[in-house]
């Protein structure tokens, strides 16, 4: 059992399993659109995973089986793309979110829609992410207690 010294106080907010992400790893993923690339890639893998065809039977059939296996494989990419090189994220987000519509056609209705969802969510997170933008800290007020008047609520000038 945990010491009363080494506990959160009351009301801190502590993630599962009672442990930060270390300081280095969340630095950098602010830095980059994150979770726009990691929906991206699991969309991209929720299809592949979907697939019914071996590999052997869409050999056989063509473009149309390639294309099945290739769209989704083209997501993951991008999604991986976005996280790593994150200035070329509206190109990898546009790509992502074109590939995404049209595993529609192609990959079992998007994997069930499930794929196709999470591609365009991710990509359309992505296509947003604004890289000098401050991380907004949401901070409750004390009930009946007004907002400090030198605090703006918008940033513009």
């Amino acid at each position: 059992m945990a010491s009363a010294a080494s506990r959160p106080p009351v009301g801190a907010a502590v993630p599962a399993g009672g442990r930060r992400p270390p300081r280095a790893f969340a630095a950098w993923r602010r830095r980059r659109p994150f979770w726009g690339g990691l929906l991206l890639l699991l969309g991209g893998g929720e299809i592949l995973l979907t697939e019914q065809a071996s590999i052997s039977v869409v050999l056989q059939a063509g473009a149309g089986g390639i294309a099945a296996y290739l769209l989704p494989l083209v997501m993951a990419v991008c999604g991986l793309l976005m996280i790593l090189n994150p200035a070329q994220r509206l190109f990898y987000s546009v790509v992502g979110v074109l590939v995404s519509l049209g595993s529609w056609i192609t990959s079992n209705l998007g994997g069930f829609f499930v794929g196709l969802l999470l591609g365009v969510i991710g990509s359309s997170m992505a296509f947003g992410w604004l890289p000098d933008q401050e991380p907004r800290r949401w901070r409750r007020r004390a009930p009946g207690k007004k907002p400090d008047p030198e605090v703006r609520a918008d940033s513009a000038g």
